[in-house]
């Protein structure tokens, strides 16, 4: 019988995966995601093909926290703190004026650090939706590697989005470099978050209910 990984284990070879520019699977706070560095436009670009998804659409992003969500917007709006503070649900903000480096010119590789968002993981207006997972496991990891991560539905796009692990299609499974272990998927919600645009002078847009 093989015993089961502890979670500073899984934690460990999650964030070694991350570090080698590769892309998994893993359980959320609301659904199962398929994630990578949210700074590595090479992996972001792979989540686009797992996803058949067209590269011109955002995607959301977690962080562990405010501190982090800070170091890669340009000004957080007052709003956007007031929400998280109050906050009891799985709630996506998108935020705008996101660090990163302009899309490459044709020919030229994209730019990349730790310090800039990959310029494929935000909308081509700038703005860019993180949340703050309600989930132990998720913000540990997070906090462990540093910088945020992707985090969109582990889906092909317009199938159904996976509520549990039994449901992802075995392409998507095959594709990625990694799989979190299926049981810490108690910690989900099986639906998506809410989503809210935020402006810089407190306005509040409801995107998804």
């Amino acid at each position: 019988m093989v015993a089961m990984k502890d979670l500073t284990s899984i934690i460990n070879e999650t964030v070694k995966v991350l570090r080698d520019g590769g892309v998994f699977l893993y359980p959320t706070d609301t659904v199962w995601g398929i994630g990578c560095d949210a700074t590595n436009p090479e992996a972001v670009a792979r989540v686009f093909s797992i996803k058949k998804r067209p590269d011109s659409k955002s995607l959301v992003l977690l962080a562990s926290d405010m501190d982090m969500v800070a170091r890669y917007i340009k000004q957080i709006p007052n709003i956007a703190i007031d929400l998280v503070e109050v906050n009891d649900t799985p709630m996506t903000l998108i935020y705008p004026g996101a660090i990163t480096y302009p899309a490459p010119a044709e020919g030229e590789a994209p730019k990349a650090d730790r310090y800039h968002l990959a310029y494929n993981a935000v909308a081509e207006d700038g703005s860019v939706g993180i949340r703050i997972p309600m989930m132990d496991f998720c913000r540990d990891l997070i906090a462990k590697f540093g910088r945020p991560i992707v985090s969109t539905s582990a889906n092909i796009s317009g199938e159904p989005t996976p509520q549990c692990y039994a449901d992802i299609d075995k392409e998507v499974i095959d594709a990625v470099d990694f799989t979190v272990e299926p049981r810490l998927e108690r910690g989900s919600t099986g639906k998506a978050s809410q989503i809210l645009w935020v402006g810089l002078d407190s306005e509040i847009r409801i995107i998804r209910g």
